[in-house]
Formats: structure tokens, sequence, C-alpha cells
């Protein structure tokens, strides 16, 4: 059997083409590289657990160390905050105490909404006193008084207290 240059060539040259192509080309890439994705997720959560603490409260006061337990979260409460000279803040805006009353009953339209005080350890208990009997007076009835936790037991012998 006889064959011509173009059959030739096409038998020979046409496989050669094919192999190289076949080995040569690389496929496509089916997966996606996950390392910078890992990346910009723990970048991402780092700075969510450092940025968390500081939205829960915009006036910074040193709080008195109780043994109570730590709460339940609550949707969307009022803080008040009582600073050691007795400036009060309703969330971070600072209130004169005269209006105090005025501005919680038209903040919250529903009286059972939780309100958070949270006062200095070295403010006056006076000041704590007038407020929390301002609140409810003005009908709130959902009033929680804020502290750290890990103060000392109540159970305990702590005679520099007792005076002895």
């Amino acid at each position: 059997m006889a064959l011509s240059a173009n059959d030739a060539f096409a038998a020979t040259g046409g496989a050669k083409r094919r192999r190289r192509y076949g080995r040569g080309r690389r496929g496509a890439l089916s997966e996606i590289n996950v390392t910078p994705l890992v990346d910009v997720m723990l970048v991402l959560l780092i700075i969510f657990m450092v940025s968390a603490p500081l939205l829960t409260a915009g006036v910074p006061v040193e709080l008195p160390k109780t043994e109570a337990g730590a709460m339940q979260d609550v949707p969307d409460p009022i803080t008040i905050s009582i600073r050691p000279d007795g400036a009060l803040y309703v969330g971070d805006q600072p209130v004169p105490f005269s209006s105090l009353s005025p501005r919680l009953t038209a903040m919250a339209t529903d009286r059972t909404r939780p309100i958070y005080v949270r006062a200095d350890g070295k403010a006056s208990y006076e000041v704590v006193a007038r407020v929390m009997a301002s609140l409810s007076t003005s009908g709130f009835t959902s009033i929680n008084l804020i502290t750290d936790t890990g103060g000392p037991s109540s159970g305990g012998d702590d005679t520099d207290e007792a005076g002895g």
C-alpha cells in the first residue's frame, strides 16, 4: 500500500501533536487555595475578639467586684454609667440628673426594658441610690446593678471589714 506525503505526515505528525498537547498543556485548576482565605478569616476573628468588649460600654468605670455570677445577655438594654465624680451617662452621652428620667421615658416605650446601672466603685452611694430611686419612680421594673465578678466571698472571715 502506498502512502502519499500528506498521509504519512498526517499519520505521524498528528500523533506527535496530540501527544504534545495532551502532555504539555496543564489542566485547569479545580481547587481553591484556602490558605489566604484562612489567613483573612483569622485576622477578622482577632479583630472582632478585641473590639467586642469595647462595644459593650462607652464610659470607662471601675466596677466593684462581687461574687455574683454572670448575667445572661439581654438584647438592647439601656445602660446608665455613673463616674466617680457623679457624672451620669446614658449609653455614652452625658446627661444631667434632672433630665435623666425624661430622657429614659422617651427612649423606652416599654417599661419592662432592662436598665443596667454601671456605677464606679468610687462613686458616691448617694448618687447611685438617687439614680436607682429615679428609675423606680419613673416606672421601670427591670433595674440591674452591674458589678465585676471575682470579689471577696461573703462566707469568709474578713477581719479587716469587721474592724478587728
